[in-house]
């Protein structure tokens, strides 16, 4: 039933998502063009993408503890990192795209929420090596991975927290200035992506970026999808399908944009 809710999903975004053409906000044209539509190669992309081919080669087996949805809370299972590597992390072409929208943002800081093995970690910093990056994890032994990776860059600019995002999400948030850029991929619930847009908010300015994943992954996520276009602070966001952008530009007429990706 998932799979067919989700196909019929894809196929309406697909049929109503515009290209950069059709387009009449100044700004969001040149996100789509010049950010979302840059397929060029880059140096960065064959260095971090030699870290998942040795993801994709790990047969260690660890436990790994689900604390979002799609699972009971605290099941435990074993896998083997080459399992969670093919299954669980963002494929290049998204990875990839979050490296543009970080550079094209260029933020001071940015939170992610959702580690699993680092990859996509290393292309947000990567992206703005001179922001430091809070990434937190539920799951102890996947951060465990994570961290290794980190290591073996000789990156010290990472802070890796492990724990709930309940329980770890709100002190990271406030003990910035502002937020520049956060990525939201984990606890795919409805209610819990609501509160941590909540916690977001007052510490979002005019060139803050708030990154959804999953927006069509269920009912509920798309229930808080919705909610989040409709706030009065939001001004533009883009829905991409697999992830939805969220801006608070001030002198942006108030407007939800669909793009093919």
């Amino acid at each position: 039933m998932f799979n067919i809710r989700f196909a019929a999903d894809y196929l309406r975004h697909r049929f109503r998502a515009k290209t950069r053409h059709g387009i009449h906000s100044p700004f969001v044209y040149k996100l789509v063009d010049e950010v979302i539509y840059d397929f060029a190669p880059k140096k960065v992309y064959t260095d971090i993408e030699q870290v998942r081919k040795h993801l994709l080669a790990d047969d260690r087996t660890i436990t790994v503890t689900d604390l979002g949805a799609g699972s009971h809370v605290n099941n435990n299972k074993q896998k083997h990192i080459s399992q969670i590597a093919k299954n669980a992390l963002k494929p290049p072409r998204l990875a990839q795209l979050l490296y543009r929208l970080a550079a094209f943002t260029n933020p001071q800081s940015i939170i992610e929420l959702g580690t699993c093995l680092g990859v996509t970690t290393l292309y947000l910093q990567q992206a703005a090596p001179k922001a430091k990056v809070y990434t937190l994890e539920g799951c102890p032994q996947t951060a465990a991975v994570a961290g290794q990776q980190f290591a073996g860059q000789e990156l010290n600019d990472i802070a890796l927290t492990v724990g709930n995002f309940d329980d770890t999400l709100y002190s990271i948030i406030n003990s910035l200035p502002k937020l520049d850029l956060v990525y939201v991929d984990g606890n795919h619930q409805k209610e819990a992506t609501l509160r941590y847009f909540e916690w977001c908010l007052p510490y979002v300015h005019e060139d803050s970026l708030l990154i959804f994943d999953d927006i069509y992954w269920s009912e509920g996520m798309k229930e808080a999808w919705a909610q989040i276009k409709a706030h009065p602070q939001v001004t533009a966001t883009v829905d991409l399908f697999w992830i939805g952008l969220v801006y608070f530009k001030k002198g942006q007429a108030k407007e939800d944009f669909l793009v093919k990706f």
